[in-house]
């Protein structure tokens, strides 16, 4: 294969873009002058990337998908804000990804190998780990922070500020405006904590006595009673032989509107 880029002769190609190696554009799409695509890169037919706009090597983007628009804050006054992606992620069919905003720190960011399906949104400021799943229509609002391998079912989403915590998973429908601690599966309409993710950390690799922990410090945050402080210190009393709730822990301590509950 040539290491020139593939480029339809029906896409439109801004100046001063930039196309990695092997990149391939497909038909009537449109690359704004400060993308910056990375090698090896396959961008379908009609999709749009534009903004200040940063893709690393082999993501995958399918028709329809709008990447990098400005955000859809009344608050934006056009000031220069990015949007930077890792690599290895799959954005499926009409995914709108915005870029940051002046007053919300100026950048959206997304890690590698996420798998984000059709009709997804994420909004401007937010900050998604790697290895997240995104259902079809789920959606981020501003400045939300997602950790490493959270689960979206589809039409879940979350409200402006909110973090969800690694493992994490949110069930269909439900929209979430307070954090979610590191491992918790949340569900139901209004959605609440129902336990762990125990069938995701399985397929990640957590062995049965560090689901038993992380089991058993859900109990502890959630059903002992506790104030937050003592709930933590509690757990914090346990890292030594758990690391495995440092997770849950950081992710309680990094909260900033409440828990759910």
């Amino acid at each position: 294969m040539s290491d020139h880029p593939n480029i339809h002769p029906t896409a439109i190609i801004a100046d001063g873009a930039s196309l990695g190696r092997n990149t391939r554009i497909g038909a009537y799409s449109v690359i704004g002058p400060h993308v910056v695509l990375g090698d090896d890169c396959v961008i379908g037919p009609h999709v749009v990337i534009d903004g200040h706009t940063t893709l690393g090597d082999r993501n995958r983007i399918h028709p329809f998908a709008s990447i990098g628009a400005e955000p859809q804050d009344k608050k934006y006054a056009g000031e220069i804000a990015r949007l930077v992606i890792g690599n290895d992620n799959t954005i499926r069919e009409s995914v709108t990804i915005n870029h940051g905003s002046g007053d919300g720190g100026g950048l959206t960011k997304l890690g590698d190998h996420n798998w984000i399906m059709a009709y997804c949104h994420i909004a401007h400021d937010c900050m998604v780990g790697s290895g997240v799943t995104m259902a079809n229509g789920a959606t981020l609002a501003g400045h939300v922070h997602v950790g490493d391998h959270v689960t979206f079912a589809g039409f879940s989403g979350a409200h402006q500020f909110c973090r969800i915590g690694d493992y994490a998973f949110l069930g269909m429908y439900g929209g979430v405006t307070q954090d979610v601690p590191a491992y918790v599966m949340a569900s139901g309409q209004p959605p609440r904590p129902r336990g762990i993710n125990a069938e995701g950390l399985k397929r990640h690799g957590f062995g049965e006595d560090e689901i038993r922990n992380i089991k058993s410090a859900y109990r502890v945050i959630y059903r002992s009673g506790l104030q937050r402080a003592e709930a933590i210190a509690m757990l914090q009393e346990r890292v030594g032989d758990q690391p495995e709730l440092n997770r849950m822990i950081n992710s309680i301590l990094a909260s900033e509107r409440g828990l759910l509950r």
